[in-house]
């Protein structure tokens, strides 16, 4: 930021001076051009023409620097057929004009230019031809005057423009340095915030801080929170997990050391129930992570057409028919919303008649995704509808399952804010599965 604003600093100073010195120049050039047209206009008005038809001055011009040799300021009259009449300050050396480049053509328009032709002496010259009264002979009146003064005061004018733009400079890059400074002081209170958080130990930024720095400490706390709520989720899976494999291998255990006749039969039921556990337990892990990561969207369309597949290879008798809204997204990542799918479809096309039916955005305006999952099936009672989410828990036992994929079809859904609930299918009578997911 200190770069940024000195490179600006000297480019728009650096513009600005240049643009101010060329104005100031040719505003000091212009007033010496003024002098020197006045003194030459003041020069035409005093000549006339005498009886021998030369020019002469019927009154004495004003500045008696025309009368000191050498004192910088000249003029003199050339005509055609005469010599050049001189000032006493050019004493005997006569001005070099230029003339009008065509004798034939006449311009009374007055012209300056610059002169070398004093070596130690640059002059500035301004001619104009005219015709006097009484005489036919065009005459070149010219005055010129060293521009020695008029570069001691172009001199000056720039060295003030240098001295005033680099203060000028230095005061503004000063202004912008300490204006960063303490434009940037709140973040090093939020610093020192959250290094008092790594050595206090607490949770959450409490100090004062200033209002423009207000939202990040908020976020800050709000992300502070959500890393303690996943450590708080990680360690209730860890304990579940435990809690849940502690009983299968004090089973195993015991039947280990008591030799039992049963053994190969307690080894087989005790690892199923531990496996259950063990994919349940890492189905919400999976979700927790991928959640972790960022804000997700999905196309519910999209993953209910790639679970349809699935599940009519698997059921190629059944009927499978999908509807509703093609462009819903939900907050969600694929492979949650695919495992979310796949279990209720699956569900519906294993223990239904046969008929699935699949509505995607059930009510576009509401403020969550409504996906309805419907079979012709039997049902289930409304008094099992909540212990059907337990782990484990099996209504119809003739079928091979493991009991778990509604309690990680519940589990990954509220971790994302989501729901899933169980009613009665109007249309097709078995059935009903709403599941309530945040739209992206």
């Amino acid at each position: 930021m200190g770069l940024i604003a000195a490179g600006w600093i000297i480019v728009l100073l650096l513009g600005g001076g240049i643009a101010l010195e060329r104005t100031l120049t040719r505003q000091v050039e212009a007033n010496f051009d003024e002098q020197l047209e006045y003194q030459l206009t003041a020069m035409i008005a005093s000549a006339e023409i005498d009886s021998f038809g030369e020019v002469w001055f019927y009154r004495s011009l004003g500045d008696q620097r025309f009368l000191e040799p050498g004192s910088g300021l000249y003029w003199q009259i050339s005509g055609e057929g005469y010599e050049p009449y001189p000032s006493r300050s050019l004493w005997d050396t006569p001005l070099k004009l230029r003339g009008p480049s065509e004798p034939e053509h006449f311009d009374d328009e007055a012209h300056f230019y610059n002169s070398s032709q004093f070596p130690d002496e640059p002059l500035r010259i301004v001619e104009r031809t005219v015709i006097l009264p009484g005489s036919e002979t065009r005459w070149t009146f010219a005055v010129a005057s060293a521009t020695e003064a008029m570069d001691a005061q172009i001199q000056q004018v720039r060295s003030i423009l240098i001295w005033s733009f680099a203060v000028l400079g230095l005061g503004l890059l000063g202004m912008a340095l300490l204006q960063i400074r303490y434009g940037l002081s709140p973040l090093r209170r939020v610093r020192a915030a959250i290094q008092k958080l790594r050595t206090t130990g607490e949770n959450r930024i409490t100090d004062p801080l200033p209002a423009e720095v207000q939202p990040l400490v908020e976020e800050v706390n709000a992300l502070l929170e959500h890393t303690e709520r996943q450590a708080e989720e990680a360690r209730t899976h860890a304990g579940n997990l435990a809690h849940a494999l502690k009983t299968p291998l004090t089973v195993l255990t015991n039947a280990a050391t008591a030799r039992a006749p049963d053994l190969n039969e307690a080894v087989f039921r005790e690892t199923r129930t531990m496996q259950r556990h063990v994919d349940h337990h890492l189905a919400r892990a999976r979700a927790v992570g991928r959640r972790a990561v960022g804000q997700a969207r999905t196309n519910v369309r999209q993953s209910a057409e790639a679970v349809r597949r699935a599940v009519e290879r698997l059921y190629p008798e059944g009927r499978l028919d999908i509807a509703g809204s093609k462009d819903a997204l939900v907050a969600i990542e694929r492979q949650d919303l695919d495992e979310i799918l796949g279990n209720l479809i699956e569900n519906a096309a294993k223990y239904g008649g046969g008929s699935v039916f699949v509505t995607l955005d059930h009510e576009p305006g509401s403020p969550m995704c409504r996906i309805w999952i419907e079979d012709d099936g039997k049902g289930i009672p409304e008094a099992e509808r909540t212990r059907i989410f337990d782990r484990g828990a099996r209504l119809d036992t003739g079928k091979p399952g493991t009991g778990l994929g509604l309690a990680i079809v519940r589990d990954v859904a509220e971790i994302y804010g989501g729901s899933v609930t169980l009613g009665e299918s109007e249309d097709l009578g078995g059935l009903l599965v709403e599941l309530r997911l945040p739209r992206a």
